[in-house]
């Protein structure tokens, strides 16, 4: 059996305990512990809970290599150049080096899971994946399958974090030591050697690397790919939970800056046109319509979510429509609506072919010479200067290919403006 789980996290969070209470022989004052605060999943139907963990420092300098292939990067998923697509990498831990293969077959088949999910499926030509190879001297993670078993692995991760079964931490300084091989890091998520349930989403972490946040998860459980959706769902959606807790009692504060909760009610919503009041009453992909339904952020009282029960509040759910909307403005916060292998902005020749790629089947691309479009063109993906009729009269033109996403998914007209791009090339005699 190649599959075990969960964290030392105990005894290293009791050492760093034990270090910050214990003043040092002069009577320096020892440095404050820094805290993180991590998302966790009881069980594959109930709804998230939070926690705060010890936050773990990033090393002074980049890890060694613990063995031969230990850092090593993949592309898993290639669309386009670092830069204009929206780069996740994909980190294994609990895999010895003879497990590699394992590792890439397993972050291989967690992606086509993720990237099924709406609306990635519908944006998948904006990733790229990278896989990270994390060499550990032993297979499976800590807490796996009880709590008291210990492993040494890369990444330090494993279950009963914080004495929670399925809250499956990480170091998040080696984290960020390995993700800062790839190419490029907007995402990281750390699939663990285990099929046992957990996984953890840390929202709120500081990355030098420039990541939005972590997912953690077990590589072989059916639905743990639902854990690292949700959790996107925070860093690259930045919505906020839709589920609450009776404890929290009636919400009293200001109006959540989140876009996915409201002190309003679905008429106040309308009247006064905010958030998501241009998709009230439409039928959304979670079942019913959006409207506002009491009950988010944590508070069964006082403030309201657009539908039911979307993937924000329940994992194995759908993205509701200002969900998906929200997720749409997180990759392109990240990715650009047209790339190309050609670079833009440098010389190409009259019969010198160009290629582009649109990010999405909803993106249209018109193509442009001295700021005139060559309207046969229109539509096309590949062209050569000649056959927009540039003309060989030993003078430079500019070609311009012009882009923008036409999606139904996005109503707001400020995103709708941001949902644009151009590329450029100089065609020289």
């Amino acid at each position: 059996m190649r599959r075990r789980i969960s964290l030392a996290a105990g005894v290293a969070l009791t050492a760093t305990l034990a270090a910050t209470l214990t003043t040092t022989a002069s009577g320096a004052t020892p440095t404050p512990e820094r805290t993180q605060h991590v998302e966790y999943f009881t069980g594959p139907d109930g709804h998230p809970r939070h926690t705060t963990v010890h936050a773990s420092p990033t090393p002074a300098r980049p890890l060694r290599p613990s063995a031969a292939g230990d850092g090593a990067v993949t592309p898993l998923v290639t669309n386009g150049p670092v830069g204009s697509t929206l780069d996740v990498v994909v980190i294994g831990d609990g895999y010895t080096a003879d497990q590699q293969d394992d590792f890439h077959a397993d972050a291989r088949a967690k992606w086509a899971k993720i990237s099924a999910v709406e609306p990635y499926a519908s944006y998948g030509r904006l990733f790229n994946v990278w896989a990270v190879d994390a060499v550990s001297k032993e297979s499976g993670v800590s807490g796996d399958p009880a709590r008291g078993v210990v492993r040494d692995t890369a990444l330090r991760s494993g279950f009963f974090c914080d004495g929670i079964e399925r809250l499956l931490c990480v170091d998040t300084g080696r984290v960020e030591s390995y993700a800062a091989k790839a190419p490029a890091a907007d995402l990281v998520v750390v699939l663990s050697n285990s099929t046992k349930y957990g996984g953890a989403g840390y929202n709120d972490v500081v990355s030098q690397v420039g990541y939005d946040g972590i997912a953690t998860a077990s590589s072989d459980h059916a639905k743990s790919d639902q854990v690292a959706v949700h959790e996107m769902g925070h860093s690259l959606g930045k919505l906020a939970d839709e589920y609450q807790y009776d404890e929290y009692g009636t919400y009293t504060g200001p109006e959540p800056a989140d876009v996915n909760t409201s002190k309003l009610t679905a008429a106040q919503l309308t009247a006064q046109r905010k958030k998501w009041f241009r998709w009230v009453g439409e039928p959304s992909p979670d079942g019913g319509p959006v409207g506002a339904f009491e009950g988010g952020g944590y508070y069964p009282k006082g403030l309201f979510r657009p539908t039911e029960n979307s993937l924000m509040r329940t994992l194995g759910q759908e993205f509701n429509l200002p969900g998906r909307e929200a997720m749409i403005a997180g990759f392109y916060r990240h990715a650009s609506v047209l790339s190309s292998d050609t670079a833009a902005g440098g010389p190409v020749r009259r019969g010198e072919r160009i290629t582009v790629r649109p990010a999405a089947a909803t993106v249209t691309v018109r193509w442009y010479v001295d700021g005139r479009e060559a309207f046969a063109a229109r539509g096309r993906t590949s062209v050569t200067p000649r056959s927009l009729g540039v003309p060989a009269d030993g003078r430079r033109h500019t070609v311009t290919a012009r882009a923008a996403d036409t999606t139904g998914a996005v109503r707001d007209p400020g995103l709708k403006e941001r949902l644009t791009g151009s590329l450029s090339w100089r065609v020289v005699p």
